[in-house]
């Protein structure tokens, strides 16, 4: 797993504190002096033009001589395999047989199902492939003769990942076929005004240990470094910006001439 070092705008400590001084209640801070100061803080961090590139495994071009995609190509690889696991919802049929004809089969907490004939199975951790021979057993058993069993996915509500903070709509999502953190974000609606873009945390509990990793997105965006896989329980924090909110701040107290110069140098530093 990669991860992004967290870089802090030069001296952007010392100017947050000088604003929240200036903007204290009962301070009647000067046009000027707050202009310059926004300036600083919304040009510190341009030191040049933004680069693309940095992964290994990323070769740039230039745009004219990008190649086009193959058929192959334009089809998502969903080769990581799907396990089954508790409340996921199945649709179960056995050719033939009208008791197990297109049923669909919520997993319990205990990740079983019950089935006619079958009887109860112990499914979780199994892909619907699995399911499907563990099932044809059970009814061979059950002097079904040459049971055709078909499983299908309907709806998982086992493999989740959860995005929280400065992302458009926090919450709760599925894990389908390969996610990566921008299509979760993505997925989420996207960052909002006040994200933190080089402080989004991964937390993953492997083997019972939990970690953590600290990724820089505007990073990933530009080619930095590759985008990371999302696995089910990963929990995704998205930063908020201290300086941002302070600029909202700043906005509002500076006075109306001079708040459109403001945010022309809000849109340059951007």
């Amino acid at each position: 797993m990669v991860m992004a070092q967290s870089r802090a705008v030069p001296g952007e400590d010392v100017i947050l504190k000088v604003f929240e001084a200036m903007t204290r209640p009962g301070k009647q801070p000067g046009a000027m002096p707050l202009l310059a100061a926004v300036a600083v803080l919304l040009t510190a961090g341009c030191a040049g033009p933004r680069q693309i590139g940095g992964d290994p495994g990323l070769e740039v071009l230039a745009a004219s001589d990008l190649p086009q995609p193959d058929r192959t190509d334009m089809v998502e690889d969903n080769t990581r395999p799907y396990y089954v696991g508790p409340f996921d919802r199945l649709i179960v049929d056995v050719y033939g047989l009208s008791e197990v004809s297109e049923r669909e089969i919520q997993v319990d907490a205990s990740g079983r199902i019950s089935l006619p004939f079958a009887g109860m199975i112990n499914v979780a951790g199994l892909t619907p492939n699995e399911v499907e021979a563990r099932l044809a057993q059970r009814l061979a058993q059950a002097h079904v003769r040459d049971p055709m069993v078909t499983v299908n996915l309907k709806e998982t509500l086992s493999r989740m990942v959860t995005i929280e903070g400065q992302v458009k709509r926090p919450g709760i999502y599925p894990v389908v076929g390969s996610m990566t953190l921008l299509r979760t974000v993505a997925r989420a609606e996207g960052t909002n005004e006040f994200t933190k873009l080089d402080d989004v945390v991964i937390f993953r509990t492997v083997k019972g240990r939990r970690y953590a990793a600290l990724y820089d997105l505007a990073a990933i965006r530009r080619g930095a470094y590759p985008d990371p896989e999302i696995f089910a329980n990963d929990v995704i924090t998205v930063g908020d910006s201290r300086s941002r909110r302070l600029f909202r701040d700043i906005l509002m107290v500076l006075p109306a001439a001079i708040t459109p110069i403001v945010i022309s140098l809000d849109r340059l530093s951007n």
